[in-house]
């Protein structure tokens, strides 16, 4: 059994259950203007990789084959323009930081897995990183799992969790989504869920498989025993910290029935749940607002996208990767199920008074290609083009948790096919986070206890804070 999984089936992958090695004091939050208002962290990452140009950066003034025919909008920011197809987040602009010069800088393959796995650690895959290549566990840690191992644990929930599909298709994971050599006591843990039932989410840490009742659990004889056996199995591949702590933190989350309503967005009034949308990346959305609510830490919500049904539309690259039918797969799907539900969640944590403690990112692990017209993919017919990759330009968003909303930082070119003012990489942004997070101590300890400096490069983008 993959160490991973055997994780999820034991319970024991809770993470950030253990005590962080390096957590922060909660009294070390909110020091000064710029430096770690955020409890918590939104990490939306729209896989495939969403059409900058054509969203967050548009050039009304570049050529037909580049600007395409979305139209810009003003927004509730003065100066700043968004997609016209994005109304209700162009009333939300004043809450978000559009960073418009990110580009990776050629400094990995133009391709998903090494753009998923800068945008997620920080650090460049490097010119070989294949699209294929499988998680390690050297790896570089996922941003979300520094988080985690740095702050101190949620006394009764997962610290990191990830909902609604893990990252890749068929619910299995791509490099950068683990703890990789923080150790697997780090790594997320998975709240799943499905298109035919959107308020039904699966927690598989708090399902009891069998004819294994809550009172059988507490009785724990059996269950001690199974994993008595399985963790010479376990011992193998990996050794976790705190057994004992995690164990017995297991039982008391499967017994636990407050920790399950926190993933229960039924309990949402019916009014709030239409305005987030019922499918289930809008109820992700309101999930993940429930659960920063009740403290947890990181939060990355992971678009879920429906490949039977993209096909039916022609949208064949799968979520945002519009190789095909980019102008009307957005216009038609993808914009309209993020629109509303991501304007939504930002004005719900507003009124709720808990935006200015948490931070929220929207990213992906690239944008696509100025010019209209994808040939090598296929997507290059007149009426319905595509665009390929690109992982030289794309924005990434962000808002609460101490950032300035209403800016643009940066700029890319005439086309957006590259950063020009105030270049940035993932770097820049993961430390960005970890500085929002009140994160100043970038020292950890690899799971064979050695130190290492978790993101030598790259700086916090300071001026993004502030009043």
């Amino acid at each position: 059994m993959h160490r991973r999984e055997f994780l999820v089936a034991s319970s024991l992958g809770i993470a950030g259950m253990a005590a962080g090695r390096c957590a922060e004091a909660a009294s070390a939050l909110g020091r000064g203007t710029s430096f770690g208002q955020a409890r918590s962290t939104i990490f939306i990452y729209l896989t495939g990789g969403p059409s900058h140009i054509d969203l967050w950066d548009m050039k009304p003034e570049a050529p037909a084959e580049i600007r395409g025919s979305f139209q810009p909008v003003e927004t509730s920011a003065p100066g700043i323009q968004i997609c016209e197809h994005l109304p209700h987040v162009a009333k939300q602009a004043h809450q978000l930081a559009f960073i418009r010069s990110l580009g990776q800088h050629g400094r990995g393959p133009n391709d998903h897995h090494p753009g998923r796995y800068y945008i997620m650690t920080g650090h460049p895959p490097g010119p070989t990183f294949p699209n294929t290549r499988r998680p390690r566990s050297d790896d570089w840690p996922f941003i979300g799992s520094v988080v985690t191992a740095k702050r101190r644990p949620h006394p009764t929930l997962p610290s990191l969790l990830w909902l609604p599909t893990k990252s890749g298709p068929d619910n299995v994971s791509n490099p950068g989504a683990f703890a990789g050599r923080l150790g697997v006591e780090h790594d997320p843990v998975y709240v799943l869920g499905q298109h035919e039932k959107p308020l039904d989410f699966r927690a598989p840490f708090l399902t009891l498989e069998g004819d294994v009742t809550v009172d059988r659990l507490k009785s724990r004889r059996e269950l001690l025993k199974t994993l008595d056996s399985s963790e010479r199995t376990f011992d193998r591949f990996a050794r976790v910290r705190d057994y004992d702590k995690l164990q017995q933190k297991a039982f008391s989350l499967l017994s636990s029935q407050g920790a399950k309503n926190a993933f229960d967005v039924s309990q949402e009034p019916a009014s709030l749940r239409e305005k987030y949308g019922e499918t289930v990346n809008g109820m992700g959305l309101l999930m993940a607002r429930r659960l920063v609510e009740a403290g947890v830490p990181f939060v990355t919500m992971h678009w879920l996208y429906n490949y039977d049904e993209d096909k039916k539309r022609g949208c064949l690259g799968g979520a945002w990767d519009t190789h095909w039918k980019n102008f009307s797969c957005l216009k038609d799907h993808l914009l309209p199920q993020f629109d509303r539900p991501f304007a939504t969640l930002l004005q719900d944590l507003d009124e709720r008074g808990l935006l200015d403690q948490t931070l929220v990112v929207v990213t992906a692990e690239m944008g696509r290609t100025p010019k209209i017209g994808d040939p090598r993919s296929g997507g290059n017919s007149a009426a319905e083009p595509g665009r390929d990759h690109w992982t030289h330009c794309q924005t990434a968003l962000l808002a609460g948790g101490g950032i300035r909303g209403g800016q643009a930082y940066g700029s890319s070119d005439k086309i957006a096919a590259y950063p020009a003012d105030k270049p940035v990489g993932p770097e820049h942004v993961a430390h960005t986070i970890y500085h929002a997070m009140g994160m100043d101590d970038m020292m950890a300890t690899d799971n064979q206890d050695r130190p290492f400096h978790v993101l030598e490069e790259g700086k916090p983008l300071i001026s993004l804070f502030g009043t």
